[in-house]
Parts: C-alpha cells; structure tokens; sequence
C-alpha cells in the first residue's frame, strides 16, 4: 500500500479542537520526510506537522483554515508516485509560483488574514519577511468602510476574528477574575546588589556555561526560595480542599506576536542558574515561532512575568490559574532612597504579587514578597541556600 494517511497529532486533554494554517506543498508537489507539511494552531501553540514519509502529496482533505481534532485525516501522500505522474496537467509556471514565506510570516499572515503567496518577498531568494507581510497589513483596505456623517471625512474600521491562542488568553483571563479572590501586594526591591554580583561575574560565568548571566535567574531562583517558606503560595485550590505541591514548577511569562505564553521551568530548586538561564533564552527564542510544545505550557505552580521589559514601572499580575499566585517584575530605575539618614541614588524595581485571597492571607502574601525582597537585596542567602 503506497497512500499515507496525514493526520492531525494527538492533541492534549484540554485541547478539543486546532486550525489549520497554511499549506506549504500543494497537490502533486514531492515532499521529503521530516518536511513540515503544515502548521497546526492551538489555543495554547502552533504545531508543524512534518511528512512520516517521502512521496507526492495526492490529495488534501482539509483545506487551509479547517477545524481539526486529534487523529483526524487530513491529507494523502503517495510514496510510490513520482512528481510527473501526480502533477496537474497544466502545472503553473516559475512566475505563477507561489512566493515562499518563513513560518514566522505565514503565521503572521494567517492572523491578519493575508495571502502570503502573494506578496513579493523582500528576503533572499525571494522569500517573504515577517516585515512584508506587516507592510501588506498596513496597506491592506479596510473591511468594512464607516463614513463621518456629520464631517464627510472617511472613517474605517476592520474586523479581525482573533486567533485561538488570543481566544484562550482572553478565556483565561476572565476565568481567573472570576474564579479567584484576587488581591496585590506591592514593595520595592534595591537591585544593585544583584547587578553588581552579576557585573562582576558574567564574563567569567558565560565563558564556563556558554550562557549569559542574566536578572531572570536570580528572580526565579528568589522566589522558590521564599515559596519553600510560605508553601500554600505554592499551592492551589481544587474545590474545597488546598493542594500543596512539594515541588516547584515556575512558570515565566514570555511575550510573543502570538500572545503570551507561559512555559514552566521544571524543579526549579532543583537546577542551577546556568540551566536556569538556558531554558528562558531556549523558551524565547522558539515562542517566536510557535514552537514551544504543550507539554511545556501544561501544569506549574507559581509564575513569574516581566513588564520590565517593556518600561513597565508597575502593575497588577493576573493569576495563571489553577495557580493562586505570581510575582510581577517591572523596569529598574535610579531612583532617590533614603539610607541611614541620607539621600541616595538606587537602582530600585517595584515588585507585585497577585494571590488568591481564598487560600492566601494578606500577612502571608506581604511576608512572601518581602521574602523575595530580602534574598535580591541578599543574594548570598540564596548562593548560600540560607
């Protein structure tokens, strides 16, 4: 039998349904094993779905946009074609082609709704940019037009179905405010510590790691200790009963064009900055593309998210639930402080802690965050594991 069946992955539990994204082959064009046929789109991230076998692609059963589930058929490759015998009668010309695109840009694309064959590439070879397809958006007219009645002056407004993921966030979200007794807690931490301790051996700690030293190990590592001192932090509620977890799964909220998404650090007590360091920039650079897997986002005790990064000087952290708690960063600043009697210039960082007031006191979420406080303004307390 020479037809291979494509089907869609095993989803998780909590995934019912995908979308299908672009084709990359069309019917009648060769694809090698291990080529991605076609992306796959969750509400939690994007699959590839790589060809198990070399063949011709026969035929496709769902077309670019379908609702899939686990299992389901959605294409035909023939292994014992050859490209001649499978291809159209009138195969379409080099110029008629279909530009090539990064999956970067055809997710974009998918998600504004812009055909990506065809845009002119401005990357080698012709191939499309995640910028050419932001110029197309940009460019691209309105749906649907809206005139100023009283000025005459045209007015538009587009309308943009939102992607799973978005779908999943906004779900998310409205879950946790309304499922949780959500408070915040504020302090302010001094970090020069922390960057002093880190300019003094950064060099030294990339050249041995192969990694650089970065402020987002010293957080996590920061707030597993404090969760070891005040464990129903790390706990979570499950109907009436609390569920402690002697373990600590962080989770660190990374911004992407997709959406936030939130992989989790695995014993996070249990590994060294270095390491600590490698899965953040690992889990980083592959949210760019979509490829964290599920199993990377699934589970997690406590979270971490930076608003730093984006000059954010403070906010207010939702709860990833089922989790009662998460620790916000914001943007470190000289700021005037006083210190024995003196005015003095530091560089300061407001932390939050969001909780979930149903299982977490205010004495206990204030004690955490000063907890934290103490282990930056300290870092040998947590070099020393004190």
């Amino acid at each position: 039998m020479s037809i291979i069946e494509v089907k869609v992955p095993q989803l998780s539990e909590s995934v019912s349904e995908a979308t299908l994204l672009t084709w990359n082959k069309k019917v009648g064009e060769h694809v090698s094993e291990g080529e991605n046929l076609i992306d796959i789109e969750t509400d939690k991230v994007v699959l590839e779905l790589p060809a198990i076998k070399s063949g011709v692609l026969s035929r496709i059963l769902k077309e670019s946009g379908s609702q899939v589930v686990s299992g389901e058929v959605i294409a035909q490759i023939d292994s014992a074609a050859t490209v001649a015998a499978a291809a159209p009668a009138e195969p379409a010309t080099k110029a008629d082609a279909p530009a090539a695109a990064s999956p970067s840009a055809r997710k974009l694309a998918h998600a504004h709704d812009v055909d990506a064959a065809s845009l002119k590439g401005s990357g080698k070879h012709g191939l499309v940019t995640k910028e050419d397809v932001l110029s197309a958006v940009q460019a691209k007219p309105a749906a649907a037009p809206v005139s100023a009645a009283a000025t005459g002056e045209g007015r538009t407004e587009q309308r943009v179905p939102m992607t799973r993921i978005r779908q999943r966030i906004a779900e998310r979200l409205l879950q946790s405010q309304a499922n949780a007794a959500i408070l915040t807690t504020f302090n302010e931490v001094n970090m020069q510590p922390v960057m002093e301790l880190r300019c003094r051996y950064k060099d030294a700690f990339e050249k041995k790691h192969g990694v650089k030293l970065g402020f987002s190990s010293f957080f996590v590592k920061a707030a597993v200790h404090a969760l070891k001192k005040f464990p129903v932090v790390n706990a979570s509620v499950d109907g009436t009963d609390v569920l402690y977890h002697n373990y600590f799964d962080i989770g660190v909220a990374i911004g992407s064009e997709r959406g936030l998404v939130v992989p989790v650090i695995r014993d996070a007590d249990k590994i060294s900055f270095a390491d600590i360091e490698r899965r953040i920039a690992d889990f980083a650079a592959r949210a760019k593309d979509g490829k964290i897997g599920m199993e990377e986002l699934a589970g997690g005790t406590f979270s971490i998210t930076n608003g730093g990064v984006f000059g954010s000087m403070l906010s207010t952290p939702i709860i990833n639930p089922p989790q009662s708690a998460i620790l916000g960063i914001h943007a470190t600043k000289d700021r005037p402080v006083a210190e024995n009697g003196q005015v003095v210039i530091r560089p300061m960082n407001y932390l939050a802690v969001s909780y979930d007031h149903r299982i977490i006191d205010g004495r206990e979420a204030v004690q955490f965050l000063v907890a934290i406080k103490e282990y930056l303004e300290m870092p040998g307390l947590v070099l020393l594991d004190l």
